[in-house]
């Protein structure tokens, strides 16, 4: 038996977990900046890079096989991601088209 008291029951629970997580997100990446300011950016970031990470995208994409996702052209070009960069992302599912 599985123990599911952290899984969300329903939608409201659903949007208060994802709206932690993006908040806790966002204090990860104040803490990072703050640091990398303190530390004089002496680690070889440059401020292309700080910039880049204030920027996010929202899309759409299907699963592919072996789990793969693509992320558009059009998203890859407006944030300069290019193929061997590391990327973060949150994965919402928002259809399945399958049979159960």
């Amino acid at each position: 038996m599985t123990d599911d008291s952290n899984r969300p029951a329903g939608p409201q629970d659903f949007f208060k977990l994802f709206t932690e997580t993006g908040e806790q997100a966002v204090e990860t990446q104040q803490e990072l900046f703050k640091q990398m300011l303190g530390a004089g950016m002496s680690g070889g970031m440059d401020m292309n890079q700080l910039g880049a990470m204030s920027q996010t995208a929202t899309f759409k994409t299907r699963v592919q096989s072996g789990g793969r996702i693509s992320i558009p052209d059009a998203e890859r070009e407006a944030l300069d991601i290019q193929e061997g960069d590391i990327v973060q992302a949150v994965v919402v599912p928002i259809q399945r088209d399958r049979e159960e």
